[in-house]
């Protein structure tokens, strides 16, 4: 019960501390990036292999 009282207290504090909030925002938008760059190295990453494919029947 102790620990819920510490996290309720702890999330609480963040609540009121716009740092917090700050820190929140920058963390959805480098997570938003994270994604967006993953899609687009597997995008790309999917069209080389079927160019090298292509290269590789050629020879």
């Amino acid at each position: 019960m102790a620990i819920m009282i510490r996290y309720i207290s702890a999330v609480l504090a963040l609540k009121s501390d716009r740092r917090g909030v700050t820190m929140l925002e920058y963390g959805l938008i480098a997570a938003l990036v994270a994604v967006v760059v993953i899609g687009a190295i597997t995008t790309i990453g999917t069209n080389l292999n079927g160019i090298f494919d292509k290269i590789g029947t050629s020879i």
